[in-house]
């Protein structure tokens, strides 16, 4: 095998249903161009055969290199340890394995990556998913984009074309609590939007639970945005200024009415503001300070229980 131009990089879980179609697919995309492609398929701690089908596929075709971890890191990290195994000397293509993203799309990207873009990202303008996940996402987006302070794309997931130099920088970045799209648009260079409209899953179910979702999305607002901090300190000033409020008029209604405000409704009013702001500042510290303590221990951000190559380049 030549040594590759593009690196198609694939995190798998439990995706033995769709794996023939997605092997299928690949193949027909690197039958048809000219390009000299490697596929790194990840498997990430999989309690079906997909880890077995990665063996069987990498041992047999010099195309595809397979990575298998040690146990379920999550999504974030298997790419993470997909994109530090790429060798593509031009650019990897994020795809996942579920098919949702087209790897059809490659010549298409790569014509806006010829053009001088680093980064070429997708942008989903319809999505296959229910209600409720949609306008999660169409939220969750918009609200990051207004409080963080580097600019992420608006619809945009990990499926992108990326530059060897700025795959070789992400791959430089040691945080253990990933969010690539952020940490790929914090790093900047010359970046741009591709639409396209994302496919249902060829097969089996969506493998990001709720719990999932919500724990990347808070990686991305404490990742890459001063809100939560700031938001604390406003609504500190904003609770001193309610009570100072409030006193001044038990103090005037003391002075000129000779009546002081009494009852059990209006304590019970000031205990549960301040301890309702005293939670939330509390909640919102230990979300930085739980980031600080996982980073602090220094562990490896994956561990890699088997790597199958069979590439003469490498």
């Amino acid at each position: 095998m030549k040594i590759p131009q593009i690196s198609i990089v694939a995190p798998l879980y439990n995706e033995s249903e769709s794996f023939p179609l997605l092997v299928e697919r690949i193949n027909a995309l690197m039958d048809s161009s000219p390009l000299a492609i490697e596929v790194v398929l990840i498997d990430d701690g999989s309690k079906d055969d997909t880890a077995t089908r990665i063996r069987q596929l990498a041992l047999t075709d010099d195309r595809y290199h397979g990575v298998l971890l040690s146990r379920n890191h999550g999504h974030q990290l298997a790419l993470t340890a997909g994109m530090a195994r790429a060798r593509g000397t031009e650019a990897l293509f994020v795809i996942d394995g579920d098919l949702q993203d087209p790897p059809e799309l490659l010549p298409e990207f790569y014509k806006l990556y010829k053009e001088g873009n680093d980064v070429v990202y997708a942008v989903r303008k319809k999505r296959k998913e229910g209600a409720v996940k949609r306008m999660g996402y169409y939220v969750f987006y918009r609200l990051l984009r207004s409080i963080s302070y580097v600019e992420i794309p608006l619809d945009s997931g990990d499926f992108a074309l990326i530059s060897r130099r700025v795959v070789d920088v992400m791959n430089k970045m040691p945080e253990e609590s990933r969010y690539l799209r952020g940490m790929r648009s914090w790093i900047g260079f010359k970046q741009t939007g591709f639409e396209y409209e994302r496919d249902a899953r060829v097969a089996g179910e969506s493998k990001y639970s709720f719990k999932q979702l919500f724990a990347l999305a808070y990686n991305g607002i404490f990742n890459f945005s001063e809100f939560p901090i700031k938001f604390m300190s406003r609504t500190g000033i904003f609770a001193i200024l309610i009570a100072l409020v409030y006193f001044f008029i038990v103090v005037a209604k003391k002075l000129f009415f000779a009546h002081v405000i009494e009852g059990f409704t209006s304590l019970l009013f000031v205990i549960i503001l301040f301890s309702g702001v005293q939670l939330l500042a509390l909640g919102i510290i230990g979300e930085y300070v739980l980031r600080i303590f996982f980073q602090s221990k220094g562990r490896p951000l994956y561990i890699v229980k088997d790597e199958i190559v069979n590439c003469e380049y490498i």
